[in-house]
């Protein structure tokens, strides 16, 4: 794996982790989250195994650090992990699509398989979820995801255009 390659992702999942801090709320305390399409970009980019176990200790760190769910930090470092694995097997297996139509499935289908490995983590480490599972998959999971699946397409694109004019300076 190339250096900047790493410093791109870790860069990207920096640049993720202060969105997701300065963005308020927009429906019911939930927001976009911008450190997961971050993390979705990070490996369109470079579809590694290594890059997906580095985006993924790094984007679980990161998630660990700034959650306030209960058991949250055990739950969103392993879960970060898990997610970029999936998502890398799920960019490959939808290689030969358009990206303007693989880029928005993997958003929403990675969000929701993230959310949901987060909820049964969590349900693990701590032994109950402050409020029923399918709610918290229904009321929380799959809104967030569709709002990632907007903003993995998003960044998607701001991230290519800007390294199509970087390759042509």
């Amino acid at each position: 794996m190339k250096l900047k390659d790493m410093v791109l992702t870790a860069l990207l999942l920096s640049i993720g982790l202060v969105l997701h801090q300065i963005t308020p709320p927009i429906v019911g305390g939930m927001k976009p989250n911008f450190l997961l399409a971050m993390l979705f970009v990070a490996l369109y980019i470079n579809n590694s195994p290594r890059n997906a176990f580095l985006a993924g200790v790094i984007g679980g760190t990161f998630a660990a650090l700034t959650t306030s769910f209960p058991g949250g930090q055990v739950a969103n470092f392993f879960e970060e992990i898990i997610t970029a694995f999936v998502v890398s097997l799920l960019i490959k297996l939808t290689a030969k699509m358009s990206p303007h139509l693989s880029v928005p499935l993997v958003g929403f289908i990675g969000t929701v398989e993230s959310g949901t490995v987060f909820l049964t983590i969590a349900l693990l480490v701590v032994g109950s979820l402050p409020v029923a599972f399918p709610i918290l998959f229904t009321t929380v999971v799959i809104p967030a995801a569709v709002i990632n699946t907007f903003v993995t397409y998003i960044c998607y694109n701001v991230v290519f255009s800007a390294r199509k004019v970087m390759k042509k300076a």
